[in-house]
């Protein structure tokens, strides 16, 4: 299965397209402006394609962003936002 995004969008709304399998993508490009996007990809997940040739299925994500966009996607650590629960008690009766 093939994913697509036609979109005219900042780096930093295309971010939060790319962010995949529980990992966040942050926009770090410094571009200004919008862009007229196209990208064609396989999606991650799903039921297998209809068609076996894995030639009709799409580039993965991150080669289609370096091959149609001409971006790449970097892996880095950082913060992220969490919650922290340190004390619950059940409701008292009416």
């Amino acid at each position: 299965m093939t994913g697509i995004m036609d979109a005219i969008a900042t780096s930093a709304e295309m971010a939060p397209y790319l962010s995949t399998g529980g990992r966040k993508v942050i926009d770090k490009t410094g571009l200004d402006g919008r862009f007229d996007l196209h990208l064609e990809h396989a999606r991650d997940g799903g039921p297998p394609p209809a068609d076996p040739d894995a030639a009709h299925a799409g580039p993965s994500l991150f080669t289609a962003v370096r091959e149609q966009l001409g971006m790449k996607l970097e892996s880095s650590k950082g913060p992220v936002p969490f919650l922290v629960i340190d004390h619950v008690e059940r409701p008292e009766g009416n």
